[in-house]
């Protein structure tokens, strides 16, 4: 397999499925605490016995291999506990977002065909079940379960689907566990949608067992640790970095629902939380949030920011302000089971705050260019990805598979990097972010790292907007850090002296804060919505 390859040694100690992940756990520390949600814990025997009841439920209600589960709540428990038990019985987990609108959401859940539905009451002022019954979907599907608050028609709860299969023996239940193969497709998750209509990207369970026993290696994770389960159990990221890592590595997660910054600081301290992953908005907030009181945080031993838009400066102030001395941020995306490049907990403070580390064992990683021909360490192109964590396809999609995975089994991202002479990945841009400046190729994310670097800046994104004269010119939404200082003028001259003349914004717009999906991403697609010159920020700086 060409391409670079990762300088740490893998780990041969990986179960592979999902399911035997779990009936390990439970084998090897059934005292020890697994799942801790406000005021109710679980060990990891408790954990294997509800998740059994369930499939019992599961398998007495009709499911078979194959079938696919559609899971549309936010974190918690019950979460976990639908989609282990849906893994157990061999059934394909379709998590969704929650910031879906009822009809996006009632839309996947058709074009997956699912048989079932975990889903949940009132969430942020919604009411998720009763949503989907206006909208006709009960009677669409065999099984609808919520998993808090009180039935409704079409639907039962979690506690009697369980007493459901009470007519399933232990025993059957444990076959269909064990009768699950690891090249068997474990998950559908629609990718997010910010350039595009979601495709659902096929994940196996035997690349996310073995990437996410990596994973957990990358963080020096280790039976006992309390790992904050803040990103998002509908994506990737969260359903296999914090669920299934923790019971890969013996920890316990603690599900966090939505992010509240003081809320999120009581539960590190409360808890004792060792592990804090997630986008750069959570670390920023802990920084600078007046409320936050730092000396309750020194229980984080590591912490993964996303590397995309957090600056080396924002890694040193997490260091010296909150005290974490051991970083692992990486790259990959959904259709590499989101396993592809990553810094380890003993990487060098340059590595992990100015790259994305080196790809993991078993994965390869070229750059090429547009003719698709490999390019050398220090030059940017399209990033590739090959390995066993390539996604088993788009579901119902052959021709969108075709496009992203070529005949050779080559991944292509759309991501712009580059491999430094030690085979260190940076990520520079979205391939389809990128817009040309009167024939020059410029990409946000460089510009959005320089203006990131200004004292008035807290976060910034950058577009390309249409030009008569040059074809498009570049766009960028500033979030300041205090409006009542926020001086524009200061920010372009900042910004003049750093990037060359087509790289420079030519309008600009102060704003409360930017549009991002559940995942964290920044949606531009809603920022090339809005009109180009309409409020008294938005400005062309001298052209």
């Amino acid at each position: 397999m060409s391409g670079v390859l990762a300088h740490a040694a893998e780990s041969t100690d990986y179960p592979g499925t999902i399911p035997a992940a779990l009936g390990r756990a439970v084998e090897r520390w059934p005292g020890a605490e697994a799942i801790v949600d406000g005021q109710r814990r679980w060990t990891f025997a408790d954990y294997g016995r509800d998740v059994t009841l369930c499939a019992r439920g599961l398998i007495a209600a009709g499911l078979c291999p194959g079938e696919r589960v559609a899971i549309w709540a936010p974190n918690s428990a019950e979460f976990a506990i639908a989609a282990m038990s849906s893994y157990c019985v061999g059934a394909i987990v379709v998590p969704l977002n929650t910031r879906l609108t009822t009809v996006e959401a009632a839309e996947l859940i058709r074009r997956a065909r699912a048989s079932a539905v975990f889903t949940t009451g009132h969430f942020l002022g919604r009411d998720y079940l009763a949503s989907l019954a206006e909208c006709g979907l009960l009677g669409e599907v065999r099984l609808t379960v919520t998993m808090n608050g009180p039935p409704q028609a079409g639907a039962i709860t979690l506690d009697r689907l369980a007493a459901s299969g009470a007519r399933v023996s232990e025993a059957e239940a444990r076959s269909r566990a064990r009768a699950v193969g690891g090249a068997d497709v474990s998950d559908i998750l629609f990718t997010s949608g910010t350039t595009g209509r979601p495709k659902g990207a096929m994940l196996r369970h035997d690349a996310s067992a073995r990437g996410y026993t990596e994973y957990g290696r990358s963080l020096g994770l280790r039976p006992g640790d309390r790992m904050i389960g803040l990103a998002p159990f509908f994506h990737c990221f969260g359903l296999k970095g914090i669920v299934l890592t923790a019971a890969l590595h013996g920890a316990a997660f603690l599900p966090v629902p939505a992010f509240d910054v003081l809320g999120l600081a009581d539960l590190i301290g409360r808890e004792h939380a060792t592990v804090l992953q997630g986008s750069p908005t959570i670390f920023l907030g802990l920084l600078d949030h007046p409320g936050v009181d730092r000396s309750r945080l020194s229980s984080v031993r590591v912490a993964g920011p996303g590397s995309m838009g957090f600056s080396a400066e924002g890694f040193a102030r997490v260091r010296a302000e909150l005290g974490i001395a051991q970083f692992s941020p990486g790259y990959a995306l959904t259709e590499s089971t989101a396993v592809g490049s990553r810094c380890y907990w003993f990487d060098d403070f340059e590595t992990v705050s100015t790259t994305s580390g080196r790809p993991v064992p078993g994965v390869a990683m070229r750059i090429v260019d547009g003719r698709g021909q490999e390019l050398p360490a220090g030059s940017a192109g399209e990033i590739l990805i090959r390995g066993y964590n390539v996604m088993a396809g788009y579901f119902d999609d052959p021709e969108a598979t075709a496009e992203a995975v070529d005949s050779d089994g080559w991944l292509h991202t759309g991501d712009i990097g580059r491999f430094d002479a030690q085979g260190r990945l940076t990520v520079t841009d979205r391939k389809k972010d990128m817009f040309l400046v009167g024939g020059f190729s410029t990409y946000p994310a460089e510009i959005e790292r320089v203006l990131g670097l200004h004292r008035s800046v807290a976060e910034v994104a950058v577009i390309g907007v249409p030009d008569q004269r040059l074809g498009e010119v570049g766009k960028a939404f500033v979030v300041p850090r205090d409006r009542l200082t926020f001086d524009l003028d200061d920010l372009t001259a900042f910004a003049r002296e750093r990037l060359a003349n087509y790289k420079m914004p030519r309008y600009w717009e102060a704003v409360d804060d930017l549009p991002r999906n559940a995942s964290g991403k920044v949606r531009k697609f809603l920022l090339r919505e809005r009109p180009l010159a309409t409020e008294a920020a938005s400005r062309p700086p001298g052209r």
